[in-house]
């Protein structure tokens, strides 16, 4: 890397957001950032600008920074092609726009938005591939089959770790009476709130299936789930000659942030620690229970079905894992309460952009309308 890279981070006052500061900071030498974009944390985006000095931000309050434009809308960090990679770092359904905007300018995407490839896959991938852009994945998993595959061609099998979560060894009747504060007492990874619920869920692992799908363009019967509760093993991939190619690391977001934002180079940065296998001493590796996570089955489903479908199991499952986090219903009605909308949905194959985000707000709508429904029982 020559000279600085060029890098605007949407989200970056979240988890994802916050750490690639922080990779950032420690490679002040290899990256220039020009714009940053944050939610409502007004306060935070503010010690960021101050500290980072992006040339412009992007907030939902006015914040006035001495010398840095405030932006009336994303598409305006996403449109300006002084950006060398774009890092998607915020959550929910308002990625999607930006990350197109900013494919259709021929901008690098590091992608740590899930909703982005859930809900519009294939129109996301194909715009991608005819503007000649690259989408490199910061989830852990995507990361490492990215970092595992020389030739896709040659690949017979992905297989995506998933740590179980904080009720791996719970009875579905333990799930049921979950409070909050267990569901979000995740044994590995500090996360974001919905992500950790649905990490408790195993549904993270679901919208990971349909991602890894996309990304690789994988048929679903060739991504396969395993439970690995250490977290090591970040994923594999299989070769046609029956080669298993893992990548390994300490749990840290720090990694994979910095090799999507630096492919293909690396740089020493933020490690954890040096890895050792003789202190980690063991490897463990089982077979996810679709009976008490039922949540992956459905989005295998849900891929497979394709066209709008992806876009109404995400919206659903969002906004039931909103009323958990409420205190309105247990954990385990989130799969119930997704589900219920899932199978009373009418899939529209090929949709466009405006039919997604439709199908996105119509589902919230009845979502929410079921769960009134159920809690005034």
């Amino acid at each position: 890397m020559d000279k600085k890279r060029k890098i605007s981070i949407i989200g970056s006052t979240g988890s994802i957001g916050t750490q690639a500061l922080e990779v950032i900071e420690k490679l002040q030498d290899k990256f220039e950032i020009i714009a940053l974009a944050g939610g409502n944390n007004a306060e935070l985006l503010k010690e960021q600008a101050e500290k980072f000095k992006p040339k412009f931000i992007y907030a939902q309050k006015d914040i006035k920074i001495d010398g840095t434009k405030s932006l009336k809308n994303l598409d305006e960090i996403a449109e300006n092609q002084e950006n060398d990679i774009i890092l998607v770092a915020c959550s929910g359904k308002i990625g999607l726009k930006p990350t197109l905007k900013a494919i259709e300018n021929g901008i690098d995407i590091a992608l740590a938005n899930k909703e982005t490839l859930v809900m519009a896959g294939d129109i996301v991938m194909k715009k991608a591939k005819e503007n000649g852009v690259k989408i490199i994945p910061v989830d852990s998993e995507h990361c490492a089959i990215h970092q595992c595959i020389k030739d896709i061609s040659q690949v017979e099998k992905l297989i995506i770790t998933a740590s179980g979560g904080p009720f791996l060894h719970k009875s579905i009747e333990e799930i049921k009476t979950a409070t909050v504060k267990e569901a979000l007492a995740h044994p590995r990874w500090n996360m974001g709130r919905k992500i950790t619920v649905d990490s408790a869920t195993l549904m993270n692992k679901g919208l990971e299936i349909i991602e890894a799908h996309h990304l690789f363009g994988m048929d679903y019967d060739d991504i396969e789930v395993v439970i690995h509760p250490q977290s090591i093993v970040h994923s594999a991939i299989e070769y046609k000659d029956g080669s298993v190619i893992a990548q390994l690391g300490l749990p840290s977001m720090h990694i994979p942030i910095q090799y999507a934002i630096s492919y293909p180079e690396r740089f020493e940065g933020i490690k954890s620690k040096s890895f050792s296998f003789s202190e980690i001493a063991r490897l463990d590796f089982e077979k996810p229970d679709f009976e008490k996570f039922p949540t992956v089955k459905l989005a295998y489903k849900a891929g497979r079905m394709g066209g709008s479908a992806t876009a109404c199991l995400n919206a659903a499952n969002e906004e039931a894992v909103f009323e958990f986090l409420d205190g309105k219903i247990n954990l385990y009605q989130i799969y119930e309460i997704t589900k219920e909308i899932f199978d009373n949905h009418k899939v529209i194959q090929n949709p466009t952009i405006e039919e997604i985000f439709e199908v996105d707000e119509k589902t919230r709508l009845q979502t929410k309308e079921l769960i009134k429904k159920i809690t005034q029982k």
